[in-house]
């Protein structure tokens, strides 16, 4: 007597079914590092690994994407913001690459007081660093920033007073960071600037800041 009762699967294949924890749209971006897309909580989480630039406005879209109702329309919506959540994580990896060693001159004041500068920076947001005219703040200090890894989510800006001050002081980390100028650190001052899309260190005026701002606020 025969069962009428379909066969089984067998281990085996179960185990090539297909997952649904990632998108299809993930899987065309192999190169890029893997998002997952089951919820919105998922992606706010993936937030804190993107560029600082970009958090603000995915994070508008995913609580936009959050209130439509249709899940085949919200589950797409969700597809796209995962796809440009890859592609600034993309960005933060390729810039984390990128940083030339980073050495001290012992003779300063601050470069023998870096670890202890570094911790606080690490645990709060405003730090005052108060040392002599010659102490190394101006030229230490964007390197320890750099070397705890602050330049690879957006930029580590350092104002000075005036645009010579500001190109010299370029010059000079550049120099000690033996990078070119325009690389890992720049300049920008009224109708001239030297960066580029890998630069960390952007020494700027007081004025080019309070410009940016008006368009930059993260």
């Amino acid at each position: 007597m025969t069962s009428s009762q379909p066969p089984k699967k067998t281990s085996a294949e179960n185990s090539a079914a297909p997952e649904t924890g990632v998108s299809k749209a993930q899987a065309t971006q192999t190169a890029a590092p893997q998002v997952h897309v089951n919820s919105a909580a998922s992606l706010r989480k993936a937030l804190s690994q993107c560029m600082m630039r970009d958090r603000f406005r995915l994070s508008k879209r995913i609580s936009g994407a959050s209130k439509i109702k249709k899940d085949a329309a919200r589950n797409a919506v969700f597809d796209e913001i995962a796809l440009d959540i890859a592609k600034s994580m993309m960005v933060v990896e390729q810039r984390s690459r990128f940083q030339p060693t980073i050495e001290y001159p012992e003779i300063l004041p601050v470069s023998q007081k870096r670890d202890d500068i570094a911790k606080a920076i690490e645990a709060h947001q405003v730090v005052i660093v108060a040392g002599e005219t010659g102490s190394g703040k101006t030229t230490q200090l964007p390197k320890i920033c750099a070397e705890l890894g602050r330049g690879k989510f957006g930029l580590i800006g350092h104002t000075q007073p005036r645009r010579l001050a500001a190109r010299s002081v370029a010059n000079r980390i550049a120099e000690e960071m033996e990078t070119k100028l325009g690389d890992f650190v720049g300049y920008k001052v009224r109708f001239n600037d030297q960066i580029s899309e890998n630069t960390q260190i952007k020494l700027m005026t007081d004025g080019i800041l309070l410009a940016e701002i008006q368009h930059d606020r993260f």
